[in-house]
């Protein structure tokens, strides 16, 4: 007879040196090998009725089932101990692979966003410097039943500039504003600048920069109708011109050298022409295509009109256009040249 150490298995067959379960070299068991001892029975049961009945004995219901045998015995070689091989040991499940987070989306979309929003700044800073570098060119056209229409810019500053006591502009070189629009034309001939407004439609243009200011100072200006025939509305000077708000406002001191030359000063107010002194007969304007020297003589807010030297009209500037510029009237589709614009302070 022999045991297993580990498992205390029995085990009758001399021959096996190895417990079928565990692999354990078996021990042989002395004391079971001098013989099988002898059995001993209990006596017989009475079964008669007196006698008295043993209680049954009661069993688990689910007994023990017997150790599993992974191997089988059969397939062993006689007489040859089966090794011990261990189970194999249970390994997890690989894991799933983490799903992707849709936050790579929102990141994306946020990226574009500020793409989208960096592109719209750089354009409109090109679009700004644009205007920005754009001269600083003034004219302002409009019809004679008071509508305004802007077709450049004039900007002051709220302060006077520091300007020469004297300034001049013979028209040899070209800065005012030309070209041809849906209210007429300006162009540059003969060192001098002429206007020609279509039918019905007065055009007023003011000086390019700051020195042609007209505050406390005396502006003159030639004033010539090139084919003939004057425009029914006049030309002439204009002082303290400005645009606000896309708005004509200045003071313009007109003629008209037909058969009855005469002057007249209007006032453009918030782009809308009104009348401060009518059409008033003078013989110091020349008719036809001679040439007529204009001026204003400007002192605070007092202004004085002169036609050739000779003094027509004084007014008070009510408004205060101090700060504006000085520029040319003219309508009526009849072309005007101006020459030797003089501003003294």
């Amino acid at each position: 007879m022999k045991h297993c150490p580990s498992c205390s298995r029995t085990y009758t067959d001399e021959a096996l040196n190895f417990c079928l379960e565990d692999g354990t070299p078996l021990v042989t068991d002395s004391s079971m090998s001098q013989g099988n001892p002898t059995l001993h029975y209990p006596p017989p049961r009475d079964t008669s009725p007196s006698a008295p009945q043993t209680p049954p004995q009661s069993y688990p219901s689910n007994p023990t089932p017997p150790s599993y045998n992974p191997y089988q015995p059969s397939q062993a070689t006689p007489n040859q101990a089966v090794p011990f091989q261990p189970q194999p040991q249970w390994s997890p499940m690989p894991a799933a692979p983490p799903r992707r987070s849709g936050a790579i989306w929102w990141v994306l979309g946020i990226l574009a966003v500020l793409l989208i929003l960096g592109v719209g700044i750089i354009v409109v800073i090109i679009a700004v410097a644009s205007m920005n570098s754009q001269p600083n060119r003034n004219s302002l056209a409009n019809s004679n039943r008071n509508s305004n229409r802007t077709t450049n810019t004039n900007t002051d500053s709220n302060s006077t500039p520091k300007l020469p006591a004297s300034f001049t502009d013979d028209f040899t070189k070209q800065t005012w504003t030309t070209g041809s629009g849906e209210y007429g034309q300006m162009w540059y001939a003969d060192d001098q600048y002429h206007i020609k407004a279509k039918e019905k439609v007065y055009i007023d243009v003011y000086g390019p920069t700051p020195d042609y200011n007209t505050e406390n100072a005396t502006v003159k200006v030639t004033a010539r109708n090139v084919d003939g025939v004057s425009p029914t509305t006049g030309y002439g000077l204009v002082v303290h011109g400005e645009k606000k708000n896309d708005k004509l406002e200045d003071y313009s001191f007109l003629i008209y050298s037909g058969a009855k030359p005469q002057y007249k000063i209007v006032l453009h107010k918030e782009g809308n022409e009104s009348t401060l002194v009518p059409w008033t007969e003078t013989s110091t304007i020349r008719s036809g295509t001679s040439p007529n020297q204009l001026e204003v003589r400007i002192k605070g807010t007092v202004m004085t009109f002169y036609v050739n030297s000779q003094l027509v009209k004084s007014i008070i500037d009510t408004e205060g256009y101090k700060r504006g510029r000085a520029g040319f009237y003219s309508s009526d589709a009849h072309e005007v040249a101006f020459d030797d614009l003089e501003i003294n302070r």
